[in-house]
């Protein structure tokens, strides 16, 4: 077990209801070969999609997996929508306290920007219970956590829950990190420069079909977790030739220039103490057992 300050991390309650699905005045996206299209979106219970599920190959745009929750007490980033954002972490404990499925327990799986919503795992028959405007409660545990031996890598919105059954190794000064792909950094997208990566995400474009074709990327899962290479999410998202960056895949792909599966940011380190191993088997409905049907 990696030796971190996870004694002395506050354990915070944060509550977000089920956010409905909405649409602009106009339904259409126009997509990156200027197309206009009228697909599913984001937010709601969506019953058919949970983590372990293909990010790419649903008719629909940045699809959110299972359970969407936002916190109607703020704007945005404000407020107390701010903090279930930046407090909730991956891997956390979920419960739901209101409506029907009152006591079901769910896992916090991803954070979405911009829309500012945070992405929750529950059974399926579980979700066949719940509606827009139910109340979840997060036991937001991780944020402050520091990797004691390794002073060069800085973690975000990483559990202990999470961290604890990755399955990461240490050899020779170095995090050997469990990853199902590699991901260079000349296509992330719609994110950089954000001045913070303790909320939200950035996203992974795959108009290029060579790059998307040389690194598998069509074949990315919703809760995989993936190593952007030339990343450095230290203090915001930038191109830092060396460094290595670890996500978690949140949300579906994109018709929209710019934008494609979500990354949420789980650790970063730009002087080579991070590693990347591809296994198949590092997406979080693995780790953490939250399906028998894969």
């Amino acid at each position: 077990m990696l030796k971190t300050n996870i004694d002395n991390l506050v354990q915070l309650s944060v509550t977000g209801e089920i956010a409905h699905p909405a649409y602009a005045r106009t339904p259409y996206r126009i997509s990156a070969d200027g197309e206009p299209v009228v697909v599913a979106g984001s937010a709601g219970v969506t019953y058919n999609v949970r983590v372990g599920d293909s990010a790419t190959r649903w008719a629909a745009d940045h699809v959110e997996p299972a359970v969407s929750i936002k916190n109607p007490k703020g704007n945005g980033f404000d407020g107390a929508n701010g903090g279930l954002n930046v407090l909730a972490c991956i891997g956390n404990e979920a419960r739901v306290v209101s409506g029907k499925a009152e006591g079901e327990k769910g896992v916090v799986t991803g954070k979405h920007g911009g829309a500012e919503r945070v992405m929750v795992d529950f059974p399926a028959d579980v979700m066949e219970k719940m509606l827009p405007g139910d109340n979840i409660l997060v036991r937001g545990w991780g944020v402050g956590m520091e990797l004691l031996d390794y002073s060069g890598v800085k973690v975000f919105s990483l559990s202990p829950q999470l961290l604890e059954a990755w399955g990461i190794e240490e050899a020779d000064g170095r995090l050997k990190v469990p990853v199902t792909h590699r991901v260079p950094a000349a296509v992330m997208g719609s994110g950089l420069g954000q001045a913070s990566v303790h909320r939200g995400d950035y996203d992974i474009t795959l108009f290029d079909e060579k790059t998307a074709s040389e690194y598998d990327l069509n074949h990315l899962r919703l809760g995989d977790i993936v190593a952007i290479v030339d990343a450095d999410h230290s203090y915001g998202r930038i191109y830092r030739t060396g460094a290595v960056s670890i996500g978690i895949i949140i949300h579906g792909d994109s018709f929209v220039a710019g934008h494609g599966p979500g990354v949420t940011s789980l650790m970063t380190a730009k002087g080579g103490e991070i590693e990347p191993v591809i296994n198949p088997d590092a997406n979080i409905a693995s780790i953490l057992k939250l399906r028998t049907d894969l």
